[in-house]
């Protein structure tokens, strides 16, 4: 080979190298971005967020929100019934920034049960169940136990923090 045929190659290596880096960065970040979530509405925040964290939208799908919304007055053994403008925003909010059908299963009351979906139950499967239940967790629907950006919608594996 020619001295600048080396060049060449280790120039074009380099290149590519540093090319395929900047790729992978940015395919990162945007997948760390698509595990937070940006929807946002007051009222939804308000309402759903005074008892639990305001789940995002992207959890459950839009036949499964109607069905929540429709039952709010018995909302896994509670009354969380909003007035109608309430319900009626809230309810626009979820259908349009929903996500598809994660494989939920149906809770006894007949309700979608985030925890129990497919997608929950294998994201979550090297928890111990004993984790499930101390005085600081208390059910899997307690995000914000572990996942200190729950309230920002920021569900990053990386940032989880079981506590012991």
């Amino acid at each position: 080979m020619f001295p600048d045929t080396k060049r060449l190659y280790f120039d074009l290596t380099v290149w590519i190298g540093s090319l395929a880096l900047a790729f992978g960065l940015l395919a990162t970040d945007a997948l760390a971005e698509r595990t937070r979530v940006s929807a946002d509405n007051p009222v939804w925040r308000a309402e759903c967020g005074s008892c639990h964290v305001a789940y995002p939208p992207t959890l459950l799908s839009s036949p499964q929100w109607r069905a929540q919304m429709a039952a709010l007055d018995r909302h896994f053994g509670t009354n969380a019934a909003v007035d109608a403008a309430a319900a009626a925003e809230i309810g626009a909010f979820l259908e349009a920034n929903a996500g598809r059908d994660r494989g939920t299963v149906q809770a006894a009351s007949g309700l979608p049960r985030i925890t129990t979906s497919t997608w929950f139950v294998k994201e979550h499967r090297a928890v111990r169940p004993g984790d499930w239940t101390s005085n600081v967790v208390k059910s899997a629907a307690n995000c914000g136990a572990c996942h200190a950006g729950a309230e920002r919608g920021d569900f990053d594996e990386h940032m989880v923090r079981i506590p012991r």
